[in-house]
């Protein structure tokens, strides 16, 4: 039985990247949540206009990763201090989010968050975590786009760090 887990962080290409790498994760799919306006499109939610943020759905057997574990990675892979910013990706829907689908990831979250802030980051976490209302599937082209395009520049600047990161430090997390 799989869960679901819902993690923006910058570029949903760096986050849909370093999260395909792990064991345990069937599915992987770009997108936007956390705004007001219905089906958004990537013009519409680039003009900072929807409240909507660049996410990640991620599809995983708690059997072989847990979301604890997905946690880790997505904190480690990203910037958790830094409002609505990450890299050269300025705005709103580039915070740092993570959108829970029930009170137990809730709870986990909160409790990460709360552990990070007092040993890592002095307080500084500005990750938003509210509750997931809706997922709207980003358009074909985002899909798997570090795959389909890897030498492309940002994929080369952005995208690869992030990967060769999960590899070198989560290597025991890694997909064979």
């Amino acid at each position: 039985m799989t869960e679901t887990a819902t993690f923006g962080g910058g570029c949903f290409w760096c986050i849909e990247a370093a999260m395909k790498e792990l064991r345990g994760v069937e599915a992987v799919t770009s997108g936007y949540a956390g705004g007001s306006t219905s089906s958004p499109t990537y013009e519409e939610v680039c003009s900072g206009e929807t409240g909507h943020a660049e996410v990640v759905q991620i599809e995983y057997d708690p059997a072989e990763i847990s979301y604890l574990e997905l946690l880790e990675v997505f904190f480690k892979v990203h910037d958790p201090t830094t409002k609505d910013r990450q890299g050269p990706d300025v705005g709103s829907q580039y915070r740092s989010i993570v959108l829970y689908h029930d009170d137990d990831q809730r709870e986990q979250v909160e409790g990460f968050i709360e552990r990070l802030n007092e040993d890592v980051y002095d307080g500084n976490i500005v990750t938003e975590v509210e509750p997931l209302r809706r997922f709207y599937e980003a358009e074909q082209y985002h899909q798997d786009y570090y795959e389909k395009n890897p030498a492309k520049g940002y994929c080369q600047i952005q995208v690869k760090p992030k990967v060769k990161k999960v590899r070198k430090e989560f290597a025991a997390l890694l997909a064979e």
